[in-house]
Formats: C-alpha cells, sequence, structure tokens
C-alpha cells in the first residue's frame, strides 16, 4: 500500500518535530516509511517541509491555499483557516496528492505542533 502524507506546521518547525509526528502516525496505522509516497503541503511550507521530504527520500508535493480550500474534508478548521488562509492544510493535500479515487485512511492527527493526515487509493485490508 502506498499513502500519501499531508503535512501541516507553523514555519519555524525542526526536522525532529516532524520526524516525531511521522513517525507517530506511521506506527498508529501499522506502515513503515517504505509505504509513504509523497508528502503534500501548502505552497508556503516547501521551505520548511521539502528539505526534510528529500533527505527520507520522499517527493513533496505543494498546493497553493485556493487549490486546498476546494477540497471537502472531514475537519476544517477556523483556527487553520485564520494562519494558513484555508480551512484545512493536511487532510487537503493528502487527498490531492493521492489523486481521484483518494480517501483518508487517517484523519489529521496533531503530534507535537505537526499535523499529519494519511490518504491512500488502496482501500484497507486490499491486497497491492
Amino acid at each position: 500500500m502506498t499513502v500519501f502524507l499531508g503535512l501541516g506546521a507553523h514555519s519555524r518547525v525542526g526536522a525532529e518535530d516532524l520526524d516525531r509526528a511521522v513517525a507517530a502516525v506511521l506506527e498508529t496505522i501499522r506502515l513503515t516509511p517504505a509505504h509513504v509516497g509523497a508528502v503534500a503541503t501548502l505552497d508556503r511550507r516547501a521551505a520548511v517541509i521539502g528539505p526534510w521530504a528529500a533527505g527520507r527520500g520522499w517527493a513533496l508535493v505543494t498546493y497553493p491555499a485556493d487549490e486546498l480550500a476546494g477540497v471537502g474534508t472531514p475537519n476544517p478548521s477556523a483556527v487553520v483557516a485564520a494562519h494558513a488562509g484555508v480551512p484545512s492544510v493536511a487532510e487537503a493535500a493528502a487527498l490531492l496528492a493521492a489523486g481521484p479515487g483518494a480517501f483518508l485512511l487517517l484523519e489529521k492527527t496533531v503530534v507535537g505542533g505537526v499535523t499529519v493526515a494519511v490518504s491512500s487509493r488502496t482501500p484497507p485490508g486490499a491486497r497491492p
């Protein structure tokens, strides 16, 4: 199964914070870093999240706020909208990155100030 990580974080997030959050989420869904197909986020976070993702061998996909705003998500946030200009970053980015037929394998989860959502195109329990 290939999964896509949607990440939301402030501009000063560190690699250790990202590592901790992603490791916790992957452990929750019983997957490993080898299952990650790409990391997706708001375009304004590319400078922070891009080098971190590249260091782990993961592609980075970024989206402008207006594109993220067009994605229906189960957990929109007024707080995120006030700061990022869009009601969802992690969930919307994860869904866009996975493409048509995507679903959230794990809704947004906050770990140490990093928000992570996980999407896939492969239903749970399906054989790859």
